[in-house]
């Protein structure tokens, strides 16, 4: 918790507004039980996302204080995996790995976009009920523990079955087949009570294709090349993570058309290097090495845009449960070093992880702290002038605001939210001609028009400007019915 003091300052930044400040289930205290009904964006986007648990956490911490209540909160999350983290492996290797994989795990500075940013909860909860289903299967082989820890963690988004069945394929342990079969069965009332649920609840909204902008229009085989070559970013941030981003958007990370592009060669050797790792832990009878490999790959691949496209190419906060699986192979395989050697290089890591993590903490200040990180991190990107001009609206300067929006259009013009934004500025400017024909652009692009336009609309309505708001909602139905 010391790395992550400085978070305690931060206020709300990206979408922690929509999810937070303008969200009415964290806005009220029976947010608590009607998450269980709406979907994890209460409906906004359509229903892809079904994170109940988190939500209904966000408004308990709204009900209870302001901002740094929340990041408290979420630093003891990030403290409950770490301990988490420790205790398997020191069940599986010793107290001494159990303490380096925990201070690994503790200070990764990957983390801390999950962590100093609060709507990052959902990823640190899906973690530590994940490790607590593993703890209760392979170590415990509690039916009962394990199976509660996992419907907490299907609620917050996890991949436990799949861990805890190659904990027992591994030998890590190996319940007798009469257990077996109790978890087993365990696990098919859940996820048959589960994916119920979870279908009455999300079927009710319009579905809402959350796509990552570089895959817009593209075909299969492009879409998974890219993904590969995306890999040489997850294997980079996970083990040295010095250079972090809040952004790799269209742009920074292109579609990748053909198998000879070098980026895609690179991420064939980092899976290549990855396996050369995995085989020869294998060969050596390292198997909580072995485990610790493969659970990242488990923990990454629903989010690897390999089996499907999902709405990022890369995010730093996706990297939380699967850098679990890290902790726990270089924990373990550290403690078998020599002192001497084992002592340096420990410290260093965790010295250099430690002071990376607490100096990146900062960045998740605020929108503008954000916004400043993207456009100087990712200048390629679209996303860094798009919320600059958000927030040179807020400020009520629509001439600056209209001319980022433009910039922002000329790297990218397939996000309606921009010729949204855009109008709402040519109002301000009392140009409605404008504001018109980027309406009209708007209206040819967006599936759910009706969204972008309220979303506008409420940030225009914030600042004081009601007329504009109204002239957007008035949009918004039509478009929206179309």
């Amino acid at each position: 918790m010391l790395v992550y003091l400085g978070a305690v300052w931060n206020g709300f930044a990206l979408d922690d507004g929509p999810m937070i400040r303008f969200n009415p289930l964290a806005q009220d205290p029976s947010g608590m039980w009607r998450a269980f009904t709406q979907p994890w964006w209460a409906g906004a986007f359509g229903g892809q996302y079904y994170r109940p648990l988190p939500v209904a956490t966000l408004a308990l911490d709204a009900w209870v204080d302001g901002a740094a209540w929340f990041h408290v909160v979420n630093l003891l999350w990030h403290a409950g995996a770490s301990v988490a983290v420790a205790v398997l492996a020191r069940r599986w290797s010793g107290a001494l790995a159990g303490l380096i994989a925990g201070l690994l795990f503790a200070v990764h500075p990957v983390h801390v976009e999950a962590v100093a940013n609060v709507v990052g909860r959902g990823e640190l909860m899906a973690a530590l009920f994940t490790l607590l289903a593993v703890y209760g299967a392979v170590v415990r082989e509690s039916v009962a523990w394990s199976t509660a820890a996992l419907v907490l963690a299907l609620l917050s988004a996890a991949v436990a079955p799949a861990v805890i069945a190659l904990a027992w394929v591994l030998g890590l342990s190996r319940p007798p087949g009469r257990r077996l079969l109790a978890f087993a069965s365990a696990w098919g009332v859940v996820a048959v009570g589960y994916f119920a649920v979870r279908w009455a609840v999300l079927h009710r909204y319009t579905g809402f294709a959350d796509i990552a902008p570089v895959f817009v229009g593209a075909a299969a085989l492009p879409v998974r090349l890219t993904a590969v070559a995306a890999l040489a970013d997850v294997a980079r941030l996970l083990v040295f993570p010095l250079r972090l981003r809040v952004d790799y958007s269209l742009q920074e990370r292109t579609l990748i058309a053909t198998a000879s592009d070098p980026r895609f060669l690179v991420g064939v050797l980092c899976v290549a290097v990855w396996a050369a790792l995995l085989v020869l832990a294998w060969r050596r009878r390292r198997r909580v090495e072995v485990y610790g490999l493969a659970w990242i790959a488990l923990a990454f691949l629903p989010v690897a845009n390999l089996l499907f496209p999902v709405g990022i190419l890369i995010g730093e906060r996706t990297l939380y449960l699967p850098s679990a699986g890290l902790a726990l192979a270089a924990g373990t395989w550290l403690a078998g070093l020599q002192t001497r050697v084992r002592g340096l290089l420990v410290g260093l890591v965790v010295v250099a992880g430690a002071a990376r993590t607490a100096l990146r903490v900062p960045v998740w200040h605020d929108d503008t702290a954000v916004t400043l990180s993207i456009l100087e991190d990712s200048p390629r990107s679209y996303r860094g002038p798009q919320y600059a001009a958000a927030l040179l609206q807020a400020s009520r300067n629509p001439a600056r605001a209209l001319e980022y929006y433009r910039t922002a259009l000329a790297i990218y013009d397939r996000d309606s939210r921009l010729f949204i934004g855009a109008a709402d500025a040519a109002f301000a400017l009392r140009r409605p001609a404008l504001a018109d024909s980027l309406l009209e652009r708007a209206r040819q692009l967006c599936g759910r028009c009706d969204v972008n336009y309220a979303n506008q609309a409420n940030a225009a309505r914030a600042r004081g400007d009601g007329a504009v708001a109204d002239s957007l909602l008035r949009r918004a139905t039509p478009l929206g019915k179309q």
